[in-house]
């Protein structure tokens, strides 16, 4: 196994790490995550401590965070669509609360994309969503992702390390299972866990992938990295004064792969 990359660091140490699905959920802050534009028309509500949700003008969209700190997921994120204000929702999808905040901004920033096209177009992306799921998916075989089809209608896109997946549902053989799954760590033990109904626009699947490709390294404090799966990690800078041993080896970074850009 790979030294502990963190192990002569201070644990308050602010530190620049890959891949994403690794680094543990940084900061819980729904003005972090959430790019709506609460000044203007969207609404933000917050009941009590550790709930926050907002809506959309339009009362169509909604998302919110829910907090559990005794549970192993910390709680939940979930973003709904009704077809009628108050109505039943017509797609969802949840994301742990451990999961990395930069992963839940690029999908929710890509949500308000898809609001404002339908706001002031012709178009109805958020229910009625033409991109293919190969948009989804190909940028993870093109980052070395290994890919596994199976004849339950569902294909299974592993990280290089095995330390992540994506698996989506192909055929839609049973819609009560989540069209999109995603989880980073041990497969028996993940850090964290995605799930994007049937009916969930394609587009928002693809901004998640390709926030999780990234090679843009995200901040983290040593102490809020997971542990067991720290060794897997790479360091691209460190922000504060290092504590390493002297003449310790320099981390080096992997190859810089862009993620590809998507267009619509």
């Amino acid at each position: 196994m790979p030294p502990d990359p963190f192990q002569h660091l201070d644990p308050d140490q602010t530190v620049k790490v890959l891949p994403r699905h690794l680094a543990g959920p940084g900061p819980l802050d729904p003005r972090t995550v959430w790019p709506f534009p609460f000044d203007e028309d969207w609404s933000l509500h917050q009941p009590a401590k550790g709930q926050a949700f907002a809506t959309s003008p339009c009362l169509r969209l909604w998302t919110s965070l829910v907090l559990e700190p005794d549970s192993p997921s910390k709680g939940k994120w979930t973003i709904a669509a009704n077809r009628v204000p108050f109505g039943p929702a017509a797609w969802q999808i949840t994301f742990d609360a451990t999961t990395p905040v930069e992963l839940l901004h690029d999908v929710h920033t890509e949500l308000l994309d898809l609001y404002h096209e339908d706001r002031h177009g012709d178009r109805d992306g958020l229910f009625e969503d033409e991109t293919p799921p190969q948009e989804a998916y190909t940028p993870l075989l093109v980052n070395g992702w290994s890919h596994r089809v199976k004849t339950d209608s569902t294909q299974t896109f592993r990280a290089p390390e095995a330390l992540g997946f994506v698996r989506h549902q192909y055929a839609a053989t049973n819609t009560s299972r989540p069209a999109w799954t995603a989880a980073g760590g041990y497969p028996n033990e993940p850090h964290w866990r995605a799930r994007f109904s049937f009916g969930a626009p394609n587009t928002l699947a693809a901004a998640f992938t390709a926030s999780l490709i990234s090679t843009e390294p995200v901040h983290r404090t040593v102490k809020d990295i997971p542990f067991h799966t720290r060794s897997h990690l790479y360091v691209a800078a460190t922000t504060q004064a290092t504590k390493q041993v002297p003449h310790s080896t320099p981390l080096a970074m992997p190859p810089a792969t862009p993620a590809p850009g998507r267009t619509r």
